[in-house]
């Protein structure tokens, strides 16, 4: 056991202030309600506060194509009529609108996730956390899913570099598609996921059956969930299948995407987790002491994911926090009760005991079948924090974690703050 876990946040407010438009159900302004409920019960002060680097595009050109991060780069509101077929191919449109700093928003989202990685692979930290990240959906050459940028691979290539095998855990309602596509042909990742399946739902993957191919095939979880499930259920899963994982898969770190969207009442969602059941899998991963990257995800009930999140960010820190939520800057989001426990979920439950058997034994068959830990031969780390020259931006992807050149903003001292000296509110 570690004697205490030494915790890295990463938060710019600038993330926060984006619009992604009237009606749309994204809204980036939870990231400030997390951040000033996490102030507001003092949390900040057991860890260390970062803001993160703006990614650089050719950072993000690791995994998306250099066109598709030129393109969310030169693209404004003001332009976008005038680019009408480079939009279709990107996906860009009513799901994933051009709003105003929207590059610059992805550059943030994503620094903080590489930083993060960063901070676990020089052992600067145990546990990193960035509530902005988590946007699983992207895909190497389009937008999808609310989601640009998808900094969870880009985190993960970067834990590649120090880690043999990364372990990407997703509990956000919606199936982790962009990050499994990712790395669908290699066994140096494995992706579990844990979503809603069925009924034409978002995105509309995630089967059972779907295991992952080649090199990667068993590499790939799916853990198809009806409509309904609740706390106990859900827990039991999660505990059976990532304890399975762990033992036989042996990963040197972990990423816990840490969607809120699977609680109840949310607002695109249709779980019946409360907080302390969304949390409980915070709990269960962080007891296996490995280096651990955790970001947030979907969430749709803002003032529900900045509870969730402020109350992972304790568990995290292993802080109690109480239920009356201390005054703050958007306590008016939580009245009346004012509250950190939400009320309980009412959709019926559809996922029957036979079912969720059938699930579990599927999976665990297949994780038999995997060898002990794959072997892979470590190739020479490469330099920590690179930028490739500009005339390899078109690299083979699978070339793409050996180029880099130093990038020197990551993790300036006098980029922390504290409390008060907090000038992003």
């Amino acid at each position: 056991m570690r004697s205490k876990d030494k915790i890295s946040y990463f938060y710019d407010g600038d993330v926060g202030s984006v619009y992604f438009g009237p009606n749309h159900p994204m809204k980036p302004h939870r990231l400030c309600m997390t951040h000033h409920l996490v102030l507001a019960y003092d949390l900040h002060k057991k860890m260390e506060i970062y803001r993160p680097h703006k990614a650089y595009p050719v950072e993000l050109a690791q995994f998306h194509s250099a066109d598709y991060v030129e393109f969310l780069n030169r693209i404004t509101p003001d332009t976008q009529h005038l680019f009408s077929k480079e939009l279709a191919i990107y996906n860009l449109g009513e799901d994933c609108p051009v709003f105003e700093n929207l590059f610059e928003f992805c550059q943030i989202y994503a620094g903080g996730t590489i930083d993060a990685a960063r901070r676990l692979n020089n052992k600067l930290c145990d546990i990193a956390i960035n509530w902005a990240g988590g946007l699983h959906h992207a895909k190497k050459c389009e937008a999808s899913g609310f989601c640009y940028i998808n900094d969870l691979v880009l985190g993960i290539l970067e834990l590649l570099k120090y880690h043999t095998r990364v372990l990407y855990i997703d509990i956000d309602v919606h199936h982790g598609d962009g990050v499994e596509e990712a790395f669908y042909f290699t066994d140096r990742v494995m992706t579990v996921s844990f979503h809603k399946f069925g009924d034409m739902f978002f995105p509309g993957t995630g089967d059972v059956k779907d295991i992952g191919a080649r090199e990667g095939k068993l590499y790939a979880i799916n853990v198809p969930l009806k409509n309904g499930i609740d706390d106990t259920s859900f827990i039991r899963l999660f505990k059976t299948i990532i304890s399975k994982v762990v033992e036989m898969y042996q990963p040197g770190a972990i990423v816990l995407q840490c969607g809120a969207d699977s609680l109840a009442g949310d607002r695109l969602g249709c779980f019946n987790l409360s907080i302390d059941g969304h949390a409980a899998c915070v709990r269960i991963v962080k007891k296996f002491n490995l280096p651990l990257l955790v970001t947030g995800g979907g969430g749709y009930t803002k003032e529900n994911v900045a509870r969730c999140w402020t109350f992972e960010t304790g568990v995290l820190l292993d802080t109690e926090l109480p239920n009356e939520i201390p005054d703050n800057e958007y306590i008016k989001y939580f009245e009346p009760e004012c509250l950190l426990s939400i009320p309980n979920g009412h959709i019926e439950n559809l996922n029957s005991r036979s079912y969720l058997s059938t699930i579990k034994m599927q999976v665990l068959e297949n994780l038999r079948s995997i060898q002990h830990a794959p072997g892979v031969q470590m190739q020479e780390v490469p330099p920590d924090f690179y930028i490739p020259d500009i005339d390899e931006k078109e690299q083979n992807p699978d070339e793409r974690m050996h180029k880099h050149t130093k990038d020197k903003q990551i993790q300036r001292d006098d980029e922390y703050y504290d409390g008060d000296n907090d000038n992003d509110s």
